[in-house]
């Protein structure tokens, strides 16, 4: 028994010693200077105990940012969720045995091309789609058609809503492939059966189709709602200020960047990423736990 455990043990040193130095001690690194006033350039920095943390209380920017991302952590999973079960729905109905729409592997691919472009080439895109005078894609056609231009990124009413459909615009693709893959695992003959019995589209999907994939789905929740709280690239590149108009775009990710390397706040920047952390694996947790049943075996 005792060699069995050294044997184990050995193999487990090196990956656990890897984890240990690259993701725990620089967690603990950031806990620690979120406890001080460090500005990214003196050896000792002071500590100042919770004070970064009382500031956030009182800092309008973090509850905007906040508020946020409290509202893509809701509707970012369910709406890309909801579109990309009714796209692999159309694309496979049933999985095996019973056939899609026409043109189901082509559709697949158009789907998915948005998740081969890089997050920041996807930013700059929207911001030539999003253009507010006669060259952009959508203003165009307005403004021939003589009426007035929207400004996507502009107004601050509008602007978060156009990077909420940019961010669901390039998740979608990615989890048609995942949903069409476990509609591909459910046996054909439960869906032929439930036809038989006269069931339709509708009925299949929301008695066969959604139970037997809700593992896939809980996973897709969990994935897109940390996509959610870590959004920062397509924010800080497309958006004007990064994060603007009047910070109306703006997420706590921009923000710890923002007072890192613009602010030179590396202290109040941890303290941002400590709370970003901690709202991480509570939504995590919180996801599980909620999205638990009883396992469908089939």
């Amino acid at each position: 028994m005792l060699r069995r455990r050294l044997f184990i043990a050995s193999f487990l040193a090196a990956p656990v010693t890897l984890y240990l130095v690259y993701v725990i001690a620089p967690y603990l690194q950031a806990f620690y200077i979120a406890m001080t006033d460090w500005r990214g350039v003196s050896a000792a920095p002071r500590f100042v105990g919770f004070d970064n943390f009382r500031r956030l209380f009182d800092d309008g920017i973090f509850w905007k940012a906040v508020w946020h991302n409290g509202l893509l952590l809701v509707l970012l999973p369910l709406i890309t969720i909801v579109v990309a079960l009714f796209f692999a729905f159309l694309l496979n109905v049933g999985g095996n045995g019973i056939a899609g729409v026409a043109g189901s592997k082509f559709y697949r691919v158009v789907f998915f091309f948005p998740q081969v472009l890089a997050v920041a080439v996807v930013a700059v895109l929207f911001q030539q789609v999003f253009r507010p005078d006669g060259s952009g894609m959508l203003n165009g056609p307005l403004m021939s058609l003589g009426l007035s231009p929207v400004g996507f990124l502009s107004d601050p009413s509008i602007a978060f809503w156009s990077v909420l459909g940019v961010m669901i615009w390039q998740a979608v693709g990615f989890y048609v492939v995942l949903f069409s893959a476990g509609l591909a695992s459910i046996p054909g003959d439960m869906f032929e059966a439930a036809q038989i019995d006269g069931a339709g589209r509708f009925s299949l999907f929301f008695r066969i189709t959604l139970p037997l994939l809700w593992d896939t789905v809980q996973v897709a929740w969990v994935y897109l709602g940390i996509l959610a709280l870590d959004v920062f690239a397509i924010v800080w590149v497309m958006t004007d200020q990064h994060g603007g108009p009047d910070f109306s775009t703006t997420v706590m990710a921009a923000e710890i960047y923002r007072n890192a390397f613009q602010y030179f706040r590396f202290g109040y920047a941890s303290a941002l990423g400590v709370v970003m952390f901690f709202f991480t694996i509570g939504f995590a947790i919180l996801a599980l736990r909620l999205s638990r049943r009883e396992r469908i075996e089939y």
